[in-house]
C-alpha cells in the first residue's frame, strides 16, 4: 500500500469532510483489496438502508478526527 496520508490538516471543513470521505474508502480497500469482490458486495449494499446508514456513520466518525485534528477550524 502507498504512503498516501500525509497529514490530516486541511485548509477547510469541507476538505475535512473529503478527506473523511477518502479515509471511509481507503478502509474498504485496505480490508477488501480485491477489487471485483468489492463491486460483487456493493450490489448487496447499495440499496439497503442501514448499510448507507453505517457508512454515513463511519464518515462521521472519520470526520470528528479529522476535525479535531484540524482544531475544528479555528
Amino acid at each position: 500500500m502507498s504512503d498516501w496520508l500525509k497529514s490530516l490538516k486541511t485548509p477547510t471543513p469541507q476538505k475535512g469532510y473529503e478527506l473523511a470521505i477518502t479515509l471511509a474508502r481507503e478502509g474498504v480497500v485496505y480490508t477488501q483489496p480485491s477489487e471485483a469482490i468489492r463491486k460483487k458486495l456493493r450490489k448487496k449494499y447499495a440499496n439497503n438502508a442501514d448499510s448507507l446508514i453505517m457508512v454515513s456513520e463511519v464518515i462521521a466518525i472519520h470526520f470528528q478526527t479529522v476535525a479535531a485534528a484540524n482544531n475544528y477550524w479555528k
